[in-house]
């Protein structure tokens, strides 16, 4: 029989509240110097027991760190998103005090709108993610191959007039992890 290896923990959310929790990896330096991104995002999988007005969710972290894992956790409601960072280390989640409230607007012009087309590393580990927050699932990029430039690239579609969340982990030199 085959034993299994990793850490759990659960949060309730409200009924018009859906959480989604990311673990933050830090790629190694090698890695980096050739040009992959210094963070990447893992979602993490989840079971859910739906209760009267809310639902419980239990997440997994397959491969546990000594030094713990950290978390991004985004808490999607109608029309904001709560972003909070935390760790998951020895059995205890630790969730940082201050959260942030990100209102949706939405940008919207009577102009032609101008299309940026960006980088994408073709083992898609990129530092930026964009999720519908309705469905709260990420947008996946087209993977096509240029050319000109000789690389794979990626690129999304995008609803008009319809509001999506993107982020992007960075290091900040006072806290480093």
């Amino acid at each position: 029989m085959e034993s299994l290896q990793g850490k759990h923990f659960s949060i309730t959310d409200k009924k018009d509240v859906n959480t989604i929790i990311y673990q933050v990896n830090k790629t190694d330096k090698k890695e980096v110097l050739n040009g992959a991104p210094k963070f990447t995002l893992e979602r993490l999988e989840f079971a859910e027991e739906l209760r009267e007005d809310a639902s419980r969710k239990t997440y997994f972290v397959d491969n546990p760190k000594d030094e713990g894992n950290q978390l991004v956790m985004l808490s999607f409601a109608p029309d904001k998103v709560v972003v909070n960072m935390g760790i998951l280390q020895d059995d205890r989640v630790k969730i940082s005090k201050k959260s942030v409230p990100v209102k949706f607007d939405t940008l919207y012009s009577e102009n032609e709108p101008v299309y940026k087309e960006f980088k994408y590393t073709p083992n898609l580990q990129r530092p930026i993610s964009i999720i519908d927050p309705e469905t709260t699932e990420e947008i996946k990029p087209i993977l096509y191959f240029d050319k000109e430039t000789n690389e794979v690239r990626g690129k999304i579609e995008l609803q008009p007039k319809k509001p999506y969340f993107a982020f992007e982990v960075r290091e900040d030199k006072k806290y480093k992890f």
